[in-house]
């Protein structure tokens, strides 16, 4: 399969499951769908993303590896569709202590901007969640931060992923 026929498939919806039943028979295709789909800027290219974010929730390890070449796309990635993949399949994932400082600023400024949808709001405060988990510090501020976002910026996704996340942290802080 070429970067090509990855366009072509993703042109439509229909061939959506044919394409996944495709790449979890072929594995030797996921290099080329990853290649569209991180850094294409086709249209569609978002498609392929989705794709590798359903191959996923099947084959985490497949994608896995995939992870530093999508942290490094988020300094350059302007299609939002693209970045709530990015940041979901980032979030899904372990992330290396190197890109902690890039990913707390990033995440930083995206979860509490009023500009950015959502969903990539969402990803982003698990992020930032998940990287508290090994920089323990972090926590309190986290917590705090979380609680203003559901008071002055609430969603029904950020009061609900705000909610889980904030329980996690004060039980976790109150063990500090």
């Amino acid at each position: 399969m070429t970067e090509s026929d990855i366009l072509n498939v993703v042109e439509s919806w229909q061939n959506f499951h044919f394409a996944l039943r495709e790449l979890e028979q072929n594995p030797e295709y996921i290099p080329v769908l990853m290649k569209v789909a991180i850094y294409s800027d086709q249209a569609n290219s978002w498609r392929a993303l989705y794709l590798a974010d359903k191959l996923h929730d099947l084959h985490p390890r497949q994608i896995a590896p995939y992870v530093p070449e999508m942290i490094e796309q988020l300094k350059r990635e302007q299609h939002h569709g693209k970045k709530r993949h990015l940041l979901k399949l980032i979030s899904q994932n372990q992330i290396h202590p190197d890109t902690f400082g890039f990913l707390l600023d990033y995440c930083m400024n995206t979860f509490t901007s009023d500009k950015e949808p959502v969903a990539n709001r969402v990803h982003a405060m698990q992020i930032l969640f998940n990287i508290s988990e090994t920089e323990p510090a972090l926590k309190p501020e986290l917590c705090e931060i979380i609680l203003q976002e559901m008071e002055f910026h609430p969603t029904p996704g950020i009061i609900s992923r705000g909610k889980k996340l904030t329980r996690k942290l004060q039980q976790q802080i109150r063990k500090l």
